[in-house]
């Protein structure tokens, strides 16, 4: 019922937006003598800050078109490398350009596309020769392709590290630090040809018991069989995937947006504003925000339950005691990964010493093979996206692809 009650309010949000877009474009109109006179201005704002919060969103394009290498500007396309039923890696190929750092992005699966690394991408395109998980909307698959957990996640990965080969490097963004990380234990233990030479872990839920934000006060404040029975819907009829058991994307949008309330009621304020006094470009910048922040997509119920109990409940890796289909995931196999760990000392999502355990917890890695960054200044948002991402915290993720490679 949730699912469907959700539906009904999305198709009329649509409906009214279409309607409120239209109604701002009249108003927008040069030739409209309305437009000049009382509140026009402001009505039409108005009408653009609403048709923008309610209009339906699908999977955005990353759209990165081109780079710039060694001072030349450089075609760049997108090829699907392997292709699975609830995820895809995806290479952005540089035309002309041969060698560099092979390096594997890891994003989330919580909620989100994984174009909400496009900066991530972006950035580090003229460097590296870059690959990303591009997860698959779990409402959008057929309840014929089966099911999907944490330990298909990181079986996932593991088959992506072998489709790049041998001396690859990645990099998790969040929520995959946990499973990356136990990847590369895995592979480790076995001295898989394709571990990852390095693994960078960027605000990730290592030991959520270092210094707890509200995510993970959440996580821990109410039993697993509360989230079963209130936070897991059945994908309606309309969709590929009816029937299929999912945490809904929308339920993990209005978590976010509600636990930063304020600052969201702000930046629409602020966009109404440089509406009315014609600052079209400002008020654009804070649209394509929301645009990548409110499209989302659905995690199977399974990988949401799994991952509550395992990373958030039992801290089952930190604790020695994950494991992936019935094998243990040791630490202290990795002995030759170079392990960077990166946190944002205003990171509400991941505290401070989430990450940095990941470190701790790899006992016989010698030092010279591990390093910590903590970015000044810095929320989980701008550990991977925006200007001191850019400027700060990728080169030190370079450099240290380029020690290790």
């Amino acid at each position: 019922m949730l699912y469907d009650a959700y539906e009904i309010q999305r198709s009329m949000l649509a409906g009214a937006s279409a309607f409120a877009n239209f109604s701002a474009s009249l108003l927008n109109n040069p030739t409209n003598p309305f437009a000049y006179f009382g509140g026009g201005p402001v009505v039409s704002a108005a009408l653009e800050v609403f048709a923008h919060a309610a209009a339906p969103r699908g999977k955005p394009a990353f759209g990165l078109n081109s780079t710039v290498v060694d001072g030349r500007q450089v075609a760049v396309r997108e090829e699907v490398v392997v292709r699975k039923p609830f995820g895809q890696l995806k290479r952005f190929v540089r035309e002309g350009v041969h060698g560099g750092p092979r390096l594997v992005l890891v994003a989330p699966m919580s909620g989100h596309y994984a174009t909400l690394l496009r900066g991530t991408v972006e950035r580090l395109l003229p460097t590296c020769d870059i690959y990303i998980t591009d997860w698959r909307d779990a409402k959008l698959v057929s309840l014929d392709e089966g099911r999907f957990d944490l330990d298909d996640y990181i079986d996932y990965l593991i088959e992506f590290l072998e489709a790049v080969g041998p001396g690859a490097h990645m990099l998790a963004v969040c929520q995959p630090s946990v499973p990356a990380y136990a990847a590369a234990c895995l592979m480790s233990a076995s001295r898989h040809p394709c571990r990852p030479k390095t693994l960078t872990l960027m605000g990730g839920p290592i030991d959520t018991r270092e210094a707890p934000t509200a995510v993970n006060l959440l996580a821990t404040e109410r039993p697993y069989a509360w989230f079963e029975q209130n936070v897991v819907a059945t994908v309606p009829v309309l969709y590929p995937g009816a029937g299929r058991k999912v945490y809904p994307g929308f339920l993990q949008l209005a978590g976010f947006m509600t636990m930063n309330l304020g600052n969201h009621l702000m930046s629409h304020w602020e966009m109404f504003k440089h509406l009315v006094q014609g600052d079209d470009e400002s008020a654009e910048a804070t649209m394509a925000f929301y645009d990548e922040y409110r499209s989302v997509c659905d995690m199977t119920a399974e990988f949401y339950l799994q991952t509550i109990h395992t990373v958030f409940q039992a801290h089952a890796l930190p604790n020695g005691e994950m494991t992936h289909r019935g094998v243990r995931v040791d630490p202290g196999a990795i002995t030759d990964i170079g392990l960077l760990a990166i946190e944002g000392e205003r990171d509400d999502i991941s505290g401070i010493g989430q990450t940095k355990a990941a470190l701790a917890i790899a006992t016989n890695l010698d030092d010279k093979h591990k390093q910590y960054h903590l970015a000044m200044n810095v929320g989980h948002y701008g550990i991977f996206n925006g200007s001191k991402w850019r400027t700060r915290i990728a080169p030190v993720v370079e450099e240290w692809i380029k020690a290790h490679d």
